[in-house]
């Protein structure tokens, strides 16, 4: 299981999340048995939907932040409960590309940039709340961190980071997530982005030793921070085999009829957790009765 850490500064001006996300961007890697650079591309988005996630107020709501950048590994799903327990696939899992100029793997060309990232909170109204801004680097945490400015209005901070080890598990992961809360506190925005300035990456700092905690009084140090919360966090996939089924509708009627006529069983993945449901003929022609209301 990860971790997640919540703190507000003294003063209340400045929130600051942190995760330790490790466990979490494992099961990813041997779910949908990623290359390292997919690996640090679906683990710094679920990371981000991990903090975003704890940031919603009811036990039914859940954010999915969804990134287009037109790359190699396509587009990248990751939907997060108000606990911030997370789920993620994206479309090519599979992708290899050399170091960047900065000799590390090279997330922005593995995502791309040429598209949007959009963020779905579902909170129970007649519509989900959507927000979306055009991609900045494809890097992830400079995106999260442009979002927030741009379509919530809340100046952000997103740091987010994975270590791939030599067999392609993951070595560390992690994020951390800074924002202003008003009203705004115009000294503490300097202190602010002088730790921001001064803090080492994320992993740098998580194959120290740094904790959740450590990361947070790190990033709020000398505005005496005081921990609100924590808890565990984990990949939680909700699929089922009756929600599937309910599912089978979207292939369409007419396709659904030719498999009831041509196949004795067909079989379903799940994108989230690869888990395989099979349903036999009768099922599928179950699905098509009460589908046209008989």
């Amino acid at each position: 299981m990860g971790k997640i850490v919540r703190a507000l500064s003294e003063d209340g001006s400045v929130l600051c999340i942190a995760v330790d996300s490790t466990d979490i961007v494992n099961e990813i890697f041997k779910i949908h048995r990623t290359t390292p650079v997919v690996s640090a591309a679906l683990g710094r988005t679920a990371t981000a939907a991990v903090m975003m996630g704890s940031l919603l107020k009811n036990k039914e709501d859940s954010l999915t932040l969804r990134i287009d950048g037109k790359g190699h590994c396509g587009m990248i799903i990751a939907v997060s409960d108000y606990m911030g327990n997370v789920k993620c696939y994206c479309a090519n899992t599979n992708v290899q590309l050399p170091l960047n100029s900065k000799g590390k793997l090279d997330v922005g060309g593995c995502v791309g940039k040429d598209g949007y990232l959009s963020v779905i909170k579902d909170m129970g109204l007649k519509e989900p709340y959507v927000g979306q801004i055009p991609l900045v680097s494809g890097e992830i945490g400079d995106d999260i961190t442009a979002y927030y400015a741009i379509s919530e209005q809340i100046p952000t901070v997103c740091g987010l980071g994975v270590l791939v080890d030599r067999d392609w598990s993951i070595k560390k992961a992690g994020g951390f997530l800074v924002q202003l809360v008003p009203p705004i506190n115009e000294d503490a925005i300097g202190i602010v982005e002088n730790n921001i300035k001064n803090i080492t990456s994320v992993t740098e700092m998580m194959e120290k030793g740094f904790s959740p905690e450590d990361i947070v009084n790190k990033a709020l140090d000398t505005l005496n921070p005081s921990i609100l919360d924590s808890w565990e966090v984990g990949y939680k996939c909700t699929c089922s085999r009756q929600r599937m089924k309910k599912a089978l509708i979207s292939i369409g009627k007419s396709d659904l009829q030719e498999l009831a006529d041509t196949q004795e069983n067909i079989e379903l993945s799940c994108h989230f957790c690869d888990k395989k449901h099979s349903f036999s003929r009768e099922e599928i022609k179950e699905v098509l009765r009460n589908s046209n209301g008989g």
